[in-house]
């Protein structure tokens, strides 16, 4: 409702010319991706009232339209709730759909790997966007990592220097969560993951690591703590991704929801 008020905070002009004449409208896919966001872009349409949404693929379908755009869906409604919705829904959809599909690349070029681990996103969304783009990196795929600040305890450069250790952050969060709540810790060094295991960190992320270094420390830290789990997170690209795969790394983490391509698509009235 917020978003359809941002693009009408008055009067839609554009739907008093067309009115209320039943219309069908075509959704064309003009860049190949995987769909992603058909519940949310059926909401849109829901919201407005007296209009209906058929789709031809399913949540999930990776559309290949290299040969030119492919019939995706149709809507079907008064002229001027299709028009009002349009934007608003095709823009939700575009990004949800990138997300997915940037995120598939990640997930499958670890597959061909052999990787046991997990690919997963981070917490660097768009505000108010939060969870489209989370549900984005599921259709992908991914984990989505921790939703917010109260679902799993990160623990990053900022708490250790505010509270002056890795021991002392992570006593502190131990008060809150108790047995309830996996704690993390974001690492930089080889010494700094020894202690925040030492202090009963759950899971230890390294960052900004190169990948031999990385995965010689990862080894260290599991020969001592073979319980806790390792991220690697921080540098990380399409083409390094293989890199940053190891026997002792078991999360790759990476801002799938920043810097991505949406996937352009387009709605039609027919005519």
């Amino acid at each position: 409702a917020q978003w359809l008020q941002e693009d009408i905070p008055s009067f839609d002009i554009g739907g008093f010319v067309v009115g209320e004449d039943p219309k069908a409208a075509t959704l064309f896919t003009k860049t190949s991706g995987v769909l992603c966001g058909c519940a949310f872009f059926d909401a849109v349409f829901e919201k407005l009232g007296g209009c209906e949404v058929e789709w031809l693929f399913e949540e999930g379908d990776f559309i290949d339209a290299s040969q030119g755009k492919v019939v995706t869906a149709r809507v079907r409604g008064p002229a001027r709730k299709v028009l009002l919705g349009e934007r608003t829904a095709l823009n939700i959809l575009s990004r949800a759909s990138g997300v997915a599909t940037v995120t598939r690349k990640a997930v499958e070029a670890a597959k061909r790997e052999r990787w046991h681990g997990m690919i997963a996103g981070t917490r660097k969304t768009t505000p108010g966007f939060r969870l489209v783009e989370k549900y984005a990196l599921l259709v992908g795929g991914a984990a989505t990592h921790r939703d917010n600040l109260s679902a799993m305890v990160m623990l990053k450069d900022n708490h250790v220097w505010a509270t002056g250790s890795i021991t002392n952050a992570v006593a502190k969060a131990k008060v809150c969560v108790g047995f309830s709540m996996k704690i993390e810790v974001e690492c930089s060094s080889e010494a700094e993951a020894m202690e925040a295991c030492k202090a009963g960190a759950d899971v230890v992320m390294l960052d900004n690591f190169k990948p031999a270094e990385l995965h010689e420390v990862a080894k260290h830290v599991k020969s001592s703590y073979p319980h806790v789990t390792i991220e690697a997170s921080g540098g990380i690209t399409e083409a390094t991704l293989a890199s940053f795969l190891g026997p002792h790394i078991d999360v790759v983490s990476k801002s799938f929801q920043q810097g991505y391509e949406c996937i352009d698509f387009s709605l039609k009235i027919d005519h």
